[in-house]
């Protein structure tokens, strides 16, 4: 008897021991975890030890090569170590969470230091790492490669427009290596990069560069105190985002942050959604509608032999154009496109607020892509933003830069004195009976509609996104808008919804720039 009760206390102090010392890992070992604060310690700590094989436990789904892939990562690089910097975890609804981190890793050459997030959900009762390659480094996508190369390091670095040097956790650091590279004088000496190759790119990513001469500045027209805020406010979207801020009199690019990956904000390429209503409106003004105009808004309509539908549902029945605008009606502007304008129309406003145009900030950049639709239910979707019409942050920046300004200007991240003569389309103006139309009706969209909701602060005027993007119905968010000689775009990738995503991550960065 007196052995069998010393037997029981020997397996109560081993089980005291392990929840002292370890009770993340007790509850690795069932699989389960109570609270995503665990999950998130134990998760850390796993990755601190190299211990692959526990992190693998406490992801929900993860791929069959998700070892392989920090792997490759470490030995491409050559990392001899690596410290993770924790952040609190911050609850996002019920079953999501976020830990903001640091990740410095150790190369023979340097620190290569960059921030991420561990995003994380509860699946069947149970909290998990909802892991991606963008856990191991911002925007990462599947199928891409890393390399450690030698290069001729420019002469100078990227500095903001004060001259100051940009943090090294920002996420703007992934443009800055290339701009450096091409317009920083005359190369004086070698140098390690860390290059990253993004699947259907031809051209590496720098994304690190270490040994660089630190006596010359190239001087950006970046913000500094604009860059950190949209830092910021991307990192705490809770997935890939981009937000894009311009100048509208100038051009000059005040922030761009990127956690999409690959420099996204400048070379993706997304459907805009209702952002693209904007052009369609001013196609329809252009027409001889205007806001106060009559229009219809049924909750779906078929035209040119297309479906179409609102978002969340919304029916308005007859209203005036205005309206159905601050509303985002697909229904109204798919229709009145059908009926009234045609592809021809449609693409010269286009053209009008940059799509189609050549741009050259500094960085490879691509402006929207506008294909001439071939059929009434192509121009249905072309109308709203959808089917194959597609733009980059940075283009749809420029959208609402344009009205806010009168002026399409090509973007530039650097003086116009350095940027080469005829790289770029040329500034035009936007005729004013658009801009009289477009700006009250951009204004409504905030006071009274889809983003009224969001809290954005005095005198912003803008449009909202919800692009989807496969069968599924799954959707990208976007807002674009502008307060005074100020403009942006903001996109979450997968976000789902304009209004209750995009808006309001908008208007937290406007408040904090």
């Amino acid at each position: 008897m007196g052995s069998r009760v010393a037997v029981v206390w020997i397996g109560l102090l081993v089980i005291v021991a392990l929840v002292g010392g370890g009770c993340a890992y007790l509850l690795v070992g069932r699989h389960r975890s109570t609270t995503p604060e665990q999950v998130a310690q134990a998760y850390f700590k796993a990755w601190r030890n190299g211990d692959l094989d526990t992190m693998g436990t406490l992801v929900a789904d993860p791929p069959a090569d998700f070892a392989d892939q920090h792997r490759a990562l470490s030995r491409a690089l050559g990392v001899t170590a690596i410290r993770l910097d924790q952040g609190p975890v911050v609850r996002q609804g019920n079953d999501g969470a976020r830990a903001d981190f640091t990740v410095t890793r150790t190369l023979s050459q340097g620190d290569w230091s960059f921030r991420s997030a561990l995003v994380l959900v509860r699946r069947h009762g149970d909290w998990k790492v909802d892991w991606s390659p963008a856990t191991l480094y911002p925007g990462l996508a599947a199928g891409a490669t890393w390399k450690l190369q030698q290069i001729q390091a420019p002469a100078s670095i990227a500095v903001d427009r004060a001259g100051k040097p940009l943090p090294g956790g920002s996420t703007v650091q992934a443009y800055l290596p290339e701009l450096a590279g091409d317009y920083g004088g005359e190369e004086d000496s070698t140098a390690w990069a860390i290059e990253l190759l993004v699947p259907g790119r031809l051209k590496p990513q720098q994304v690190k560069v270490f040994g660089r001469a630190a006596g010359g500045r190239l001087r950006t027209t970046l913000d500094g105190g604009i860059q950190s805020a949209a830092d910021s406010a991307v990192r705490g979207a809770g997935k890939p985002a981009a937000i894009v801020a311009v100048r509208p009199s100038t051009g000059e690019v005040l922030a761009v942050a990127d956690t999409l990956g690959g420099r996204g904000a400048f070379v993706g390429l997304y459907p805009p959604g209702s952002t693209f209503k904007v052009v369609t409106a001013a196609a329809l003004v252009s027409g001889g509608m205007s806001p106060g105009s009559t229009a219809s808004c049924p909750d779906s309509v078929v035209t040119g032999q297309r479906t179409i539908r609102n978002h969340d549902g919304v029916k308005l029945g007859t209203t005036s154009l205005g309206q159905a605008f601050a509303q985002s009606c697909n229904t109204t502007f798919s229709q009145l496109a059908v009926e009234k304008l045609g592809p021809g129309k449609l693409a010269t406003q286009a053209k009008l607020f940059g799509f189609g145009s050549t741009i050259s900030p500094g960085v490879q950049a691509y402006e929207g892509d506008f294909p001439a639709p071939q059929s009434g239910a192509e121009l249905a979707e072309a109308a709203i933003g959808q089917g194959r019409v597609q733009a980059s942050p940075l283009s749809m920046a420029l959208v609402a830069g344009a009205v806010a300004d009168g002026e399409w200007r090509p973007p530039r991240l650097l003086s116009a004195r350095l940027l080469p003569n005829g790289a770029a389309s040329s500034p035009h103006p936007i005729p004013r009976t658009l801009l009289d139309a477009l700006r009250p009706m951009m204004r409504a969209v905030v006071t009274s509609g889809t983003a009224a909701a969001a809290g954005m602060p005095a005198g912003v005027a803008g449009k909202t996104g919800t692009a989807e993007y496969d069968n599924a119905g799954h959707a990208h968010a976007w807002f674009i808008g502008y307060q005074g000689d100020f403009a942006f775009a903001v996109f979450v990738q997968g976000g789902e919804s304009g209004p209750h995503v995009a808006a309001p991550l908008a208007a937290r960065f406007l408040k904090a720039r």
